[in-house]
């Protein structure tokens, strides 16, 4: 199965229309043609299927037959993380949390970050590629930048949770974690939160949680914390 994306689609359209780019890859690369089955998401958890009507290099039309609503994620996870020092890492980690599974993701600016920017319309085309590899009909949402101050300053009515390496009292993340829940899990960057950041972000309800006993990598702890949370509500 292949999976397309079109942002636009919604219930009410009959046909779906293709760019030049995406035609062109349909047609000369994958080699589609006139009653092949086709199948597209808009990244909001519903899959259209339908059939090739015309196509050619410059324009794809599909004739859309089904509209399945999917099933969301039986929970939600906010993740904030910190900008890395590789954008390969960083892109590395976005891509596979959104294979295992998340609802949203605001990169930070914490004391010990050492970037300050990232190329949002880069993040997203990951985004949108592992979507459609892992055959996922939800495109998470990318925030902005955000300094942490900035961040914990949001109000939020999801469970709070900040893992950290510091010298504190913590819970296991596995056994703090409700199923079916709204969560929301902050990561830090390379040298991990500073003792303050942490004071600061426990004075705004964020639980001190440990990922386990080893020393990971920013973006190891935050694929961890992913797959804790997807294995907490199997």
């Amino acid at each position: 199965m292949q999976l397309f994306y079109l942002p636009d689609l919604s219930k009410e359209n009959k046909t779906a229309n293709f760019s030049k780019e995406e035609s062109k890859h349909i047609f000369k690369v994958l080699r589609k043609n006139i009653g092949d089955n086709i199948n597209i998401t808009n990244g909001k958890n519903i899959l259209f299927q339908g059939s090739i009507s015309s196509i050619s290099k410059n324009n794809c039309e599909v004739i859309i037959d089904q509209v399945v609503d999917k099933t969301p994620l039986p929970y939600s996870l906010h993740l904030g993380i910190s900008l890395l020092k590789s954008n390969d890492r960083f892109e590395w980690f976005l891509e596979k949390a959104n294979e295992i599974g998340i609802t949203e993701i605001t990169p930070l600016i914490c004391d010990r970050t050492e970037k300050k920017y990232l190329n949002e319309n880069r993040l997203n085309k990951i985004l949108i590629s592992s979507m459609k590899q892992s055959l996922k009909t939800y495109l998470p949402k990318l925030n902005p930048v955000s300094t942490l101050k900035n961040f914990i300053e949001n109000k939020n009515n999801s469970d709070l949770f900040i893992a950290h390496c510091n010298d504190s009292e913590k819970k296991t993340l596995i056994k703090s974690i409700k199923p079916k829940s709204s969560s929301l899990i902050l990561i830090g960057p390379e040298g991990d939160f500073t003792e303050k950041e942490v004071e600061a972000c426990n004075l705004k309800n964020y639980i001190n949680v440990s990922l386990g006993n080893a020393r990971l990598r920013a973006e190891t702890a935050g694929i961890v914390a992913c797959h804790t949370f997807s294995i907490a509500n199997m």
